[in-house]
């Protein structure tokens, strides 16, 4: 294996201008950049990028930890910020926590122990201990989507409060006033702001909340509680069911399917999230749709340039950023008038 000394002797210059090619310091002439290149693709040179790191204190690395890759939101967030890095010749290292806290603390610990340069990371529950771990090591942290109560951060989210206040607001104004709702596990904050929502758009329009419209299902495709659920929901008599994220709206839509039910016949149906074209080559639904790339990209954007700033002031900035969302009226609502509502 070819050494640094072996590069200079085949370029004819000192070790030191190897170094200052490799890491782009320094001034070098475009001859010797040619010459000393040339050497390292002819003897097929790899730097030691594991001295390197340790020499400037930094591994060109970040830690994008999601809740599930399967879900298309968070594999187009993965690409924003893969995006962003790469920009910067930052390599991102992918983890999956199937909405976890035990995934999500083991995979933090494995990151620090690699001493990943920053966190993008989106919380499995409403714990702090995680947060508190990584800000105890002064690692850059930004949170995606999420926030955890009591704990100040950096966070990018979409507006889940105000997307599910619209969305429940359109149905008012179809001539629904009966509303099931779908929602995650209780721990997460999305779930939270999208109920807190559907209840401001009720409140609003003096609609009395009930709480046996209200199920908690599972931000998972593969779940048979959204499918169970949505048949508890139908018991209610509703007359649209308000489905929390595009999961939680394809298990609906599948239990729907499977007791004879039409949409938008037989029951109106929304969703918090749009649905790939690949699930339904008809795009149907009526959603509220987020913007995952601008998601990752810009959350990823935020964690370089605290990278690259003062650690020890970065490692205690707090902000959020709140993206906009769109409503998107299809065929899945029907519009009700007062005798059939």
């Amino acid at each position: 294996m070819a050494t640094i000394r072996d590069v200079a002797k085949r370029a004819s210059v000192a070790p030191i201008t190897v170094s200052r090619v490799i890491n782009n310091s320094g001034y070098i002439s475009d001859e010797t950049r040619a010459k000393v290149e040339a050497a390292i693709h002819e003897l097929q040179y790899v730097p030691n990028s594991l001295s390197r790191s340790l020499r400037f204190k930094r591994t060109n690395t970040i830690s994008l930890l999601l809740s599930d890759i399967t879900n298309p939101f968070w594999t187009t967030t993965a690409r924003g910020a893969e995006d962003a890095c790469s920009e910067h010749n930052m390599n991102v290292f992918l983890c999956n926590t199937d909405e976890k806290q035990t995934k999500l603390d083991n995979y933090v610990d494995v990151m620090l122990q690699r001493q990943t340069d920053g966190f993008l990371l989106v919380p499995a529950s409403n714990s702090r201990q995680t947060i508190e771990r990584i800000r105890e090591q002064s690692v850059p942290l930004v949170l995606l989507d999420r926030v955890v109560e009591d704990i100040e951060a950096t966070v990018v989210r979409s507006d889940s409060l105000g997307g599910s206040r619209r969305l429940v607001e359109y149905l008012i104004g179809q001539g629904h006033r009966r509303i099931a709702m779908l929602a995650g596990v209780e721990s997460v904050s999305t779930t939270n702001m999208r109920i807190e929502g559907y209840r401001q758009a009720l409140a609003a329009h003096d609609i009395s909340y009930d709480p046996a419209l209200i199920r908690h299902g599972h931000y998972s495709l593969h779940d048979d509680r959204n499918i169970m659920l949505t048949r508890e929901l139908v018991q209610e008599e509703p007359t649209a069911i308000y489905g929390a994220n595009n999961f939680i709206s394809f298990g609906i839509l599948q239990a729907l399917h499977q007791m004879g039910l039409r949409t938008p016949e037989d029951m109106s149906v929304v969703s918090f999230d749009d649905l790939p074209y690949n699930w339904h080559p008809d795009p149907f639904l009526t959603v509220i749709a987020q913007t995952p790339y601008q998601l990752g990209y810009r959350a990823a954007d935020l964690l370089l340039s605290f990278i690259h700033g003062n650690a020890a002031t970065t490692a205690s900035t707090t902000s959020e950023e709140i993206l906009p969302v769109e409503l998107i009226e299809r065929r899945s609502v029907r519009r009700l008038t007062p005798q059939s509502s």
